[in-house]
């Protein structure tokens, strides 16, 4: 679960620019907060990233607990383009990582949550 400050734009990001789907969206007016799930297929087949958006929160602190959400890809270096071309911040160009040899690149999310695309093996 990531907390957002802006729903509309964090779901635009994960579904076009990382091209995931929106699985479910609720709203909880009591509560003052909203829901939405996102990810590349059926909840029940494949993991899904928790958007939490509290209505009352302008901002939130990273945190030194968090790393970063891990996703393969088939084309690092494909998946960098088109990030760019959409306006997504590419934060570390692909390429072999430190002491290794796995393809990876990160980029930040709105919110600036770090995602590491990994070259599928």
């Amino acid at each position: 679960m990531l907390r957002v400050t802006n729903m509309q734009r964090s779901i635009d990001f994960y579904t076009h620019v990382l091209g995931m789907r929106l699985l479910r969206q609720k709203d909880y007016p009591e509560g003052r907060f909203s829901l939405a799930f996102v990810g590349y297929g059926d909840e029940c087949d494949e993991a899904a990233l928790e958007l939490t958006f509290n209505w009352d929160t302008a901002a939130y602190e990273m945190g030194s607990g968090f790393g970063h959400i891990a996703i393969a890809v088939s084309d690092v270096y494909a998946a960098c383009e088109k990030i760019r071309d959409l306006g997504g911040v590419i934060v570390r160009e692909a390429g072999p990582m430190k002491h290794g040899t796995t393809i990876l690149a990160f980029v930040r999310d709105p919110d600036g949550y770090m995602i590491e695309l990994l070259q599928e093996k």
